[in-house]
């Protein structure tokens, strides 16, 4: 970003995030944009501060996106590769965590390697980066200014130099048409959009993203359903399980309920809404 400008705001409504009316009155998410020059990589900067002195605890759960992130809290400083299932997390007292969120395939010219080693697990940034990492870590820790955080971010990707690899727009502009085309719903699917061999599509998104073109395709759908659900209108079941690309409605409560923890009448009842006709 230009010398004495700060990040701007992002301020588009975050998808996969359960129960998100709740979570937001009780912690506060800021994201911001990266500069042109790392938004190559980086699809957003993120802050979660929370202050529940005296209050019950929180549990936040999220249906994570294809995206590698980078996580700093209380001097740990890691990178967070895709969880393929739930992701819960109890907020509880007082905290802060800065987080980069890189675009789907975003993270690997920085690790160099299949990024399917990460996927589900959490490894310290030092691991990755050298004493870079470490470095950066303690330095966010210590200051809770967003855009001073966001200043440290860009400071650190921009001294690794990362390779704008061609692989990585491909796999982007694959991620966006599966989220942007509710049609494709299997793999077949997105082979013949896109021209490319089941086996291509595989083998790109083990490597770029971590996980199957199949993972992806049924995250995407299950985002939409959660949007669906979170608008507070009645809701045909079949049809929605129809639209999302399931053989039938027990296939797609299946789905959700293995995600999300419960199934989509009980997620809809639990915000509030009334009952489906």
């Amino acid at each position: 970003m230009p010398t004495g400008c700060g990040p701007s705001r992002k301020f588009d409504s975050p998808r996969g995030l359960l129960d998100l009316a709740l979570g937001q009155k009780r912690f506060r998410l800021a994201r911001y944009h990266p500069s042109a020059e790392l938004g190559f990589f980086v699809e957003h900067y993120w802050i979660v501060e929370w202050d529940l002195s005296g209050q019950a605890d929180h549990q936040q759960e999220l249906l994570p996106h294809p995206s590698i992130h980078i996580a700093v809290e209380r001097g740990r400083c890691e990178v967070v590769g895709v969880v393929e299932g739930r992701f819960t997390r109890v907020l509880q007292g007082t905290g802060r965590v800065f987080g980069i969120k890189f675009w789907p395939g975003g993270f690997y010219p920085l690790f160099g390697a299949n990024v399917s080693e990460l996927t589900n697990r959490v490894v310290s940034l030092s691991d990755v980066l050298g004493e870079a990492g470490t470095v950066f870590g303690k330095a966010v820790a210590a200051c809770t200014n967003d855009e001073r955080n966001v200043e440290l971010a860009e400071v650190l990707l921009r001294e690794r130099h990362p390779a704008r690899d061609r692989n990585v727009v491909v796999v982007r502009e694959i991620v966006d048409q599966i989220a942007a085309d509710p049609g494709i719903t299997k793999v077949d699917d997105l082979a013949l959009v896109v021209d490319m061999s089941k086996w291509t599509l595989q083998r790109l998104f083990r490597r770029y993203v971590g996980v199957s073109a199949k993972w992806v395709i049924q995250r995407y759908r299950l985002h939409e359903a959660i949007e669906k659900i979170g608008r507070g209108r009645p809701v045909d079941w079949a049809r929605l399980a129809i639209d999302l690309g399931y053989f039938d409605q027990a296939h797609f409560i299946k789905d959700f309920k293995r995600f999300a923890g419960r199934t989509p009448h009980e997620y809809a009842r639990g915000l509030g809404n009334r009952k489906p006709d």
